[in-house]
Protein backbone atom coordinates (compact mmCIF):
# COMPACT_ATOMS: atom_id res chain seq x y z
CA UNK A 1 0.00 0.00 0.00
CA UNK A 2 2.85 2.34 0.54
CA UNK A 3 4.76 1.44 -2.55
CA UNK A 4 0.82 2.59 -4.29
CA UNK A 5 0.94 5.76 -2.30
CA UNK A 6 4.76 6.77 -3.48
CA UNK A 7 4.10 5.92 -7.44
CA UNK A 8 0.89 8.25 -6.81
CA UNK A 9 2.57 11.02 -5.04
CA UNK A 10 5.30 10.48 -7.97
CA UNK A 11 2.47 10.58 -10.77
CA UNK A 12 0.87 13.62 -9.33
CA UNK A 13 4.57 15.06 -9.43
CA UNK A 14 5.46 14.59 -12.51
CA UNK A 15 1.58 15.84 -13.71
CA UNK A 16 2.69 19.19 -12.56
CA UNK A 17 6.27 19.12 -14.22
CA UNK A 18 4.85 18.26 -17.35
CA UNK A 19 2.31 21.19 -17.58
CA UNK A 20 5.21 23.34 -16.73
CA UNK A 21 7.79 22.09 -19.26
CA UNK A 22 4.96 22.61 -21.72
CA UNK A 23 6.00 26.71 -21.33
CA UNK A 24 9.27 26.35 -20.31
CA UNK A 25 12.08 29.13 -22.18
CA UNK A 26 15.24 30.16 -22.20
CA UNK A 27 15.67 34.01 -20.74
CA UNK A 28 12.82 35.80 -19.73
CA UNK A 29 10.19 35.95 -22.97
CA UNK A 30 12.35 33.72 -25.35
CA UNK A 31 10.15 31.35 -27.07
CA UNK A 32 6.54 32.79 -25.57
CA UNK A 33 4.25 34.81 -26.65
CA UNK A 34 1.57 35.77 -24.21
CA UNK A 35 0.37 38.25 -21.68
CA UNK A 36 -2.19 40.91 -22.14
CA UNK A 37 -2.59 44.04 -24.70
CA UNK A 38 -5.79 45.38 -22.84
CA UNK A 39 -8.26 45.30 -25.91
CA UNK A 40 -5.79 44.57 -28.49
CA UNK A 41 -4.30 41.33 -27.18
CA UNK A 42 -5.29 39.66 -30.08
CA UNK A 43 -4.86 41.93 -32.71
CA UNK A 44 -1.12 41.93 -34.32
CA UNK A 45 0.83 45.16 -33.76
CA UNK A 46 1.95 47.12 -36.48
CA UNK A 47 5.47 46.71 -38.16
CA UNK A 48 8.40 48.71 -37.79
CA UNK A 49 11.98 48.55 -38.75
CA UNK A 50 13.11 46.93 -36.15
CA UNK A 51 10.52 44.16 -36.48
CA UNK A 52 9.50 44.18 -40.14
CA UNK A 53 7.56 40.97 -40.18
CA UNK A 54 4.49 40.11 -38.01
CA UNK A 55 4.55 39.58 -34.90
CA UNK A 56 3.68 36.10 -33.18
CA UNK A 57 0.03 35.71 -31.96
CA UNK A 58 -0.27 35.76 -28.10
CA UNK A 59 -0.29 31.89 -27.50
CA UNK A 60 -1.56 32.36 -23.76
CA UNK A 61 -3.52 35.35 -22.66
CA UNK A 62 -5.56 35.80 -18.94
CA UNK A 63 -7.76 37.97 -22.05
CA UNK A 64 -10.53 36.32 -23.69
CA UNK A 65 -10.92 37.31 -27.05
CA UNK A 66 -14.21 39.28 -27.94
CA UNK A 67 -14.80 40.27 -24.25
CA UNK A 68 -13.11 43.57 -24.97
CA UNK A 69 -10.27 43.18 -22.59
CA UNK A 70 -12.43 41.15 -19.29
CA UNK A 71 -10.17 39.11 -18.04
CA UNK A 72 -9.92 35.13 -18.12
CA UNK A 73 -7.81 32.33 -18.98
CA UNK A 74 -8.50 32.25 -23.00
CA UNK A 75 -5.47 29.99 -24.47
CA UNK A 76 -5.93 27.11 -22.24
CA UNK A 77 -7.84 25.95 -19.05
CA UNK A 78 -5.10 25.60 -16.41
CA UNK A 79 -4.18 23.37 -13.60
CA UNK A 80 -6.74 25.65 -11.37
CA UNK A 81 -9.18 25.80 -14.06
CA UNK A 82 -10.10 29.10 -16.18
CA UNK A 83 -10.21 32.56 -15.25
CA UNK A 84 -7.46 35.14 -14.08
CA UNK A 85 -7.49 33.47 -10.71
CA UNK A 86 -6.95 30.18 -12.13
CA UNK A 87 -3.87 31.72 -14.12
CA UNK A 88 -2.28 33.86 -10.86
CA UNK A 89 -3.09 30.49 -9.30
CA UNK A 90 -1.16 27.94 -11.36
CA UNK A 91 1.31 30.98 -11.27
CA UNK A 92 2.13 30.91 -7.46
CA UNK A 93 2.23 27.40 -7.45
CA UNK A 94 5.20 27.79 -9.78
CA UNK A 95 6.78 29.91 -7.17
CA UNK A 96 5.83 27.41 -4.62
CA UNK A 97 7.06 24.85 -6.44
CA UNK A 98 10.40 26.52 -7.12
CA UNK A 99 11.09 27.73 -3.73
CA UNK A 100 10.89 24.09 -2.59
CA UNK A 101 12.57 22.82 -5.07
CA UNK A 102 15.56 25.29 -4.05
CA UNK A 103 15.50 24.34 -0.73
CA UNK A 104 14.55 20.69 -0.30
CA UNK A 105 13.85 19.25 -3.18
CA UNK A 106 10.55 17.50 -4.44
CA UNK A 107 11.78 14.40 -2.24
CA UNK A 108 13.15 15.94 0.70
CA UNK A 109 11.33 14.38 3.51
CA UNK A 110 8.67 12.80 1.43
CA UNK A 111 7.86 9.98 3.43
CA UNK A 112 4.80 8.52 2.32
CA UNK A 113 0.95 10.00 2.01
CA UNK A 114 1.60 11.90 5.05
CA UNK A 115 4.29 13.96 3.26
CA UNK A 116 1.57 14.30 0.49
CA UNK A 117 -0.70 15.42 2.11
CA UNK A 118 1.61 18.07 3.77
CA UNK A 119 2.03 18.96 0.08
CA UNK A 120 -1.13 19.58 -1.13
CA UNK A 121 -1.88 22.05 2.08
CA UNK A 122 1.02 24.14 0.76
CA UNK A 123 -0.38 24.07 -2.49
CA UNK A 124 -3.51 25.03 -0.96
CA UNK A 125 -1.74 28.12 1.10
CA UNK A 126 -0.11 29.48 -2.09
CA UNK A 127 -3.53 29.25 -3.96
CA UNK A 128 -5.25 31.44 -0.98
CA UNK A 129 -1.80 33.80 -1.04
CA UNK A 130 -2.45 34.33 -5.07
CA UNK A 131 -6.02 35.27 -4.03
CA UNK A 132 -4.86 37.82 -1.60
CA UNK A 133 -2.29 39.51 -3.19
CA UNK A 134 -4.70 39.92 -6.65
CA UNK A 135 -7.17 41.33 -4.57
CA UNK A 136 -4.82 43.95 -3.07
CA UNK A 137 -3.54 44.42 -6.46
CA UNK A 138 -7.14 45.23 -7.88
CA UNK A 139 -7.96 47.33 -4.96
CA UNK A 140 -4.39 49.09 -5.86
CA UNK A 141 -5.10 49.94 -9.29
CA UNK A 142 -8.91 50.70 -9.37
CA UNK A 143 -10.71 52.06 -10.92
CA UNK A 144 -7.92 52.80 -13.58
CA UNK A 145 -8.08 48.88 -13.98
CA UNK A 146 -11.64 48.31 -14.02
CA UNK A 147 -12.29 51.02 -16.81
CA UNK A 148 -9.50 49.45 -19.30
CA UNK A 149 -10.99 46.00 -18.31
CA UNK A 150 -14.84 46.08 -18.28
CA UNK A 151 -16.87 42.66 -17.32
CA UNK A 152 -18.76 41.56 -20.17
CA UNK A 153 -20.48 38.39 -18.12
CA UNK A 154 -19.67 36.48 -20.66
CA UNK A 155 -16.79 34.63 -21.96
CA UNK A 156 -16.75 34.85 -26.00
CA UNK A 157 -18.82 37.77 -28.27
CA UNK A 158 -19.22 36.03 -31.19
CA UNK A 159 -18.09 37.09 -34.65
CA UNK A 160 -19.15 41.02 -33.53
CA UNK A 161 -16.46 40.29 -30.71
CA UNK A 162 -13.71 38.53 -33.52
CA UNK A 163 -13.89 41.42 -35.42
CA UNK A 164 -13.72 44.13 -32.42
CA UNK A 165 -10.45 42.30 -31.28
CA UNK A 166 -8.98 42.99 -34.78
CA UNK A 167 -10.26 46.65 -35.29
CA UNK A 168 -7.58 48.92 -33.35
CA UNK A 169 -9.03 50.34 -29.71
CA UNK A 170 -8.63 53.20 -27.65
CA UNK A 171 -6.74 56.59 -27.67
CA UNK A 172 -3.70 57.49 -29.46
CA UNK A 173 -0.73 57.96 -26.57
CA UNK A 174 1.86 60.35 -27.03
CA UNK A 175 5.33 58.42 -25.80
CA UNK A 176 7.93 60.50 -24.69
CA UNK A 177 11.64 60.00 -23.73
CA UNK A 178 11.58 59.83 -20.24
CA UNK A 179 9.33 56.35 -21.08
CA UNK A 180 11.46 55.21 -23.80
CA UNK A 181 14.06 55.11 -21.06
CA UNK A 182 11.75 53.35 -18.40
CA UNK A 183 10.89 50.63 -21.08
CA UNK A 184 14.82 50.14 -21.99
CA UNK A 185 15.79 49.84 -18.31
CA UNK A 186 12.80 47.57 -17.74
CA UNK A 187 14.41 45.64 -20.31
CA UNK A 188 17.59 45.11 -18.76
CA UNK A 189 16.01 44.72 -15.10
CA UNK A 190 13.51 41.97 -15.99
CA UNK A 191 16.21 39.99 -17.27
CA UNK A 192 18.43 40.42 -14.64
CA UNK A 193 15.39 39.68 -11.70
CA UNK A 194 14.58 36.35 -14.14
CA UNK A 195 18.54 35.49 -14.02
CA UNK A 196 19.14 35.83 -10.59
CA UNK A 197 15.30 33.66 -9.73
CA UNK A 198 14.21 37.20 -7.83
CA UNK A 199 10.70 36.74 -7.64
CA UNK A 200 10.20 39.91 -5.26
CA UNK A 201 11.96 42.00 -7.84
CA UNK A 202 9.72 40.59 -10.62
CA UNK A 203 6.72 41.37 -9.24
CA UNK A 204 7.62 45.51 -8.92
CA UNK A 205 8.28 45.32 -12.83
CA UNK A 206 5.39 43.24 -14.48
CA UNK A 207 1.80 42.49 -14.30
CA UNK A 208 0.24 39.69 -11.90
CA UNK A 209 0.01 37.79 -15.38
CA UNK A 210 3.20 37.91 -16.17
CA UNK A 211 4.88 37.15 -13.01
CA UNK A 212 2.91 33.97 -13.04
CA UNK A 213 4.11 32.51 -16.38
CA UNK A 214 7.85 33.50 -15.08
CA UNK A 215 7.64 31.70 -11.82
CA UNK A 216 6.11 28.42 -13.95
CA UNK A 217 9.50 28.85 -16.03
CA UNK A 218 11.46 29.84 -13.02
CA UNK A 219 9.95 26.23 -11.59
CA UNK A 220 10.54 24.27 -14.53
CA UNK A 221 14.13 24.97 -14.13
CA UNK A 222 14.54 24.45 -10.71
CA UNK A 223 13.09 20.67 -11.68
CA UNK A 224 15.49 20.35 -14.12
CA UNK A 225 18.35 21.24 -11.77
CA UNK A 226 19.55 24.34 -13.32
CA UNK A 227 19.75 27.65 -13.94
CA UNK A 228 19.42 30.21 -16.86
CA UNK A 229 21.84 33.10 -16.44
CA UNK A 230 21.53 35.96 -18.40
CA UNK A 231 24.11 38.91 -18.62
CA UNK A 232 25.27 41.73 -20.54
CA UNK A 233 21.67 42.73 -21.54
CA UNK A 234 22.02 45.71 -24.13
CA UNK A 235 19.48 47.75 -26.29
CA UNK A 236 20.60 47.60 -30.12
CA UNK A 237 17.74 48.78 -31.81
CA UNK A 238 14.17 50.10 -30.57
CA UNK A 239 11.20 51.54 -31.86
CA UNK A 240 7.51 52.11 -30.97
CA UNK A 241 5.24 49.96 -32.62
CA UNK A 242 1.70 51.24 -31.22
CA UNK A 243 0.30 53.36 -28.01
CA UNK A 244 -2.80 53.97 -27.05
CA UNK A 245 -5.02 54.93 -23.75
CA UNK A 246 -8.33 52.82 -22.74
CA UNK A 247 -9.21 54.72 -19.88
CA UNK A 248 -7.20 55.27 -17.14
CA UNK A 249 -5.06 52.80 -18.63
CA UNK A 250 -2.22 53.39 -20.73
CA UNK A 251 -0.99 50.93 -23.22
CA UNK A 252 2.88 51.14 -25.30
CA UNK A 253 4.34 48.19 -27.69
CA UNK A 254 7.90 48.42 -28.38
CA UNK A 255 9.79 46.54 -30.89
CA UNK A 256 13.48 45.77 -29.48
CA UNK A 257 16.42 43.75 -31.03
CA UNK A 258 18.97 43.28 -28.34
CA UNK A 259 22.56 41.73 -27.35
CA UNK A 260 22.58 39.24 -24.63
CA UNK A 261 24.54 36.45 -23.20
CA UNK A 262 21.87 33.85 -22.31
CA UNK A 263 23.39 30.59 -20.51
CA UNK A 264 21.95 27.26 -19.00
CA UNK A 265 24.25 25.90 -16.31
CA UNK A 266 23.75 23.41 -13.86
CA UNK A 267 22.54 24.16 -10.78
CA UNK A 268 25.65 22.36 -8.20
CA UNK A 269 28.22 22.27 -10.45
CA UNK A 270 27.40 25.79 -12.43
CA UNK A 271 28.98 23.54 -15.54
CA UNK A 272 27.20 25.11 -19.04
CA UNK A 273 24.55 22.76 -21.02
CA UNK A 274 23.43 25.42 -23.12
CA UNK A 275 24.27 28.86 -24.47
CA UNK A 276 27.10 30.89 -23.15
CA UNK A 277 27.50 32.62 -26.12
CA UNK A 278 26.88 36.65 -27.17
CA UNK A 279 23.57 36.48 -29.74
CA UNK A 280 20.59 38.93 -30.18
CA UNK A 281 16.66 38.66 -29.92
CA UNK A 282 14.04 40.53 -31.50
CA UNK A 283 10.97 40.55 -29.56
CA UNK A 284 7.57 43.07 -29.38
CA UNK A 285 6.97 44.05 -25.29
CA UNK A 286 4.42 45.78 -24.71
CA UNK A 287 3.88 47.73 -21.36
CA UNK A 288 1.18 49.22 -19.52
CA UNK A 289 0.73 51.90 -16.41
CA UNK A 290 -1.87 53.32 -14.67
CA UNK A 291 -2.28 56.93 -15.59
CA UNK A 292 0.65 58.65 -13.46
CA UNK A 293 2.24 55.29 -12.39
CA UNK A 294 5.02 53.24 -13.49
CA UNK A 295 5.22 51.40 -16.49
CA UNK A 296 5.15 47.48 -16.03
CA UNK A 297 5.74 44.65 -18.72
CA UNK A 298 2.40 42.84 -19.66
CA UNK A 299 2.79 40.84 -22.71
CA UNK A 300 5.98 39.65 -24.58
CA UNK A 301 5.81 38.43 -28.44
CA UNK A 302 7.98 36.64 -30.76
CA UNK A 303 8.68 38.64 -33.89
Amino acid sequence: MSCHRFLVAIAAIATVLVLFAADAHARAGGGFSGGSRGMRTFSAPPATSTAPNTASPIQRSMTQPGSAGAIGQASRPGLFGGGLFGGLAAGFLGAGLFGLLFGHGFFGGMGGFASLLGLVLQIGLIVIVARLLFAWWQRRHEPAYAAAHPATGHAFGGLGGVLAANAPAGEPLTIGKSDYDSFERLLGEVQAAYSAEDLNALRAKVTPEMLSYFSEQLAENASRGVINKISNVRLEQGDLSEAWREGAVEYATLAMRFALVDQTVERASGRTVEGGTPSEATELWTFMRARGGDWLLSAIQQS
